[in-house]
C-alpha cells in the first residue's frame, strides 16, 4: 500500500492525465446516459409508467401497435375475465388553441382504469409541458375532425409519447374524431401466470417498447455510444499500465528478489486504479448532477441515482478488469532477467 502511494505521488503527472482522462470520459457517458433516459421519457414515458405486466395487440398486426384492431367482443371478453384489465388506445394528431395555433399532441384513450387518467366526454386532461405552451385550466381546444370542442380540465406530469404531450379524451370523443371505437391495445398488470388469449400476441413492457421503431432505434443509437465509451474507459486502464509495467520491470525484479510476492504488486496496481477512478468519477457525477438541476427545462435530461450507481460500478469493474490484463506479464518476470534488462 505504502508502495502505491509513494509512486503516485513521485508521478504525480502520469497519474493525474490518467485521471483526467478518466473524469472526462465517465463526464460524457454519464451525460449521454442522461440524454438517453430524458429522450426515453419523451419518447414513451406514458408506456414506461405503466406498472409491470403484459400488452396484448392482434396477431395480424405484425407488432405495429398502429395496425392493431380488437374486435370488441373479444375485448369485453377479456375485461370481463380481467379484473385489472384496460383497453386503450394511441393516436398521433394536434389539438387548436384558443388563439388557432395547432399544437402536436398524443391523443390517448381508454376503458375505466387505475393506470390511466379517466375523462369525460367534451373534457381533456393534458401533459403539464402545454401549460408552458400558454394554455390553462377551463381552455377551450379544437380539432378538425372534431365538430364540438373539448374543455381542459387539468394537466399531468411526464406523460409523453413519440416527443408530443399526451391528450387524454374519452372514448366518445375519440370515436368521433378516429371514426372508431376498436381499441389497439390491451394492459394487463402482472399478476401470476401471464394469460393467453386466441389471435392475441402478448409483449412484456421492455419488449412493447422495443416494439415502437423510433424509440428502439433511438435508444440503440444512444446507448451503443454509451458503452463505446465504457470500453475506452477500460482499454485506457490498461494501456497506461500496460506502458507504467514495463518501465519498471526492474522495478518488479528486485521486488520479487527481495520475497514481495505477485499478488501484492497487482494490490498496488489495483489500489492506484481504484484511487484514480473514484476520484475522477467523483468529481464527475458531481457536475453531472448540477447539470440535471441547471439544465433548462425543455431539455429532455434526466440522470437518476440508480443509473449513475450502474455506470459508476460498471466503471471500476472495467477498470479493473483493464488494469489486471496489463498486469499479466508482472507474473512472468523473473527476478534476476529482470534486474539485468530495466532499469529501476
Amino acid at each position: 500500500m505504502n508502495i502505491a502511494w509513494k509512486e503516485m505521488k513521485k508521478s504525480k503527472a502520469k497519474f493525474m492525465i490518467l485521471g483526467s482522462i478518466i473524469f472526462l470520459v465517465s463526464l460524457l457517458t454519464f451525460m449521454i446516459s442522461g440524454l438517453a433516459n430524458g429522450l426515453s421519457q419523451e419518447s414513451a414515458g406514458l408506456i414506461k409508467d405503466l406498472p409491470a405486466g403484459h400488452f396484448y395487440m392482434t396477431k395480424e398486426a405484425n407488432q405495429e401497435y398502429s395496425m392493431s384492431r380488437i374486435d370488441s367482443g373479444i375485448q369485453n371478453q377479456i375485461l370481463s375475465k380481467q379484473k385489472d384489465a384496460t383497453a386503450f388506445s394511441i393516436q398521433m394528431g394536434f389539438l387548436n388553441d384558443r388563439d388557432g395555433k395547432q399544437q402536436s399532441v398524443a391523443f390517448v384513450t381508454a376503458t375505466k382504469s387505475k393506470q390511466f387518467i379517466n375523462v369525460e366526454k367534451g373534457e381533456i386532461v393534458l401533459d403539464k409541458s402545454m401549460e408552458d405552451n400558454g394554455i390553462k385550466i377551463g381552455d377551450a381546444l379544437t380539432n378538425n375532425q372534431f365538430k364540438g370542442k373539448v374543455i381542459v380540465k387539468g394537466f399531468v406530469k411526464h406523460s409523453k409519447y413519440s416527443h408530443a404531450s399526451v391528450a387524454y379524451i374519452s372514448m366518445e370523443d375519440y370515436k368521433e374524431i378516429y371514426g372508431t371505437d376498436e381499441m389497439q391495445l390491451i394492459f394487463i398488470p402482472e399478476g401470476g401466470t401471464v394469460p393467453t388469449f386466441s389471435g392475441m400476441e402478448s409483449f412484456s413492457n421492455h419488449q412493447f417498447l422495443n416494439t415502437i421503431s423510433s424509440y428502439k432505434s433511438e435508444q440503440m443509437s444512444l446507448n451503443m455510444i454509451i458503452w463505446f465509451l465504457v470500453v475506452i474507459s477500460g482499454m485506457l486502464f490498461a494501456i497506461f499500465f500496460y506502458m507504467m509495467n514495463v518501465q519498471k520491470i526492474g522495478l518488479y525484479g528486485i521486488l520479487k528478489a527481495i520475497g514481495v510476492k505477485t499478488s501484492s504488486l497487482f494490490k498496488i496496481m489495483w489500489t492506484q486504479m481504484v484511487f484514480i477512478t473514484v476520484i475522477a468519477l467523483s468529481i464527475a457525477i458531481f457536475l453531472s448532477q448540477i447539470f440535471t438541476r441547471v439544465a433548462p427545462t425543455g431539455m429532455p435530461f434526466s440522470l437518476t441515482t440508480e443509473t449513475t450507481v450502474q455506470l459508476s460500478i460498471v466503471f471500476l469493474m472495467i477498470g479493473f478488469i483493464g488494469a489486471t490484463l496489463s498486469g499479466l506479464q508482472i507474473k512472468s518476470v523473473q527476478p534476476l532477467q529482470a534486474i539485468q534488462q530495466g532499469e529501476v
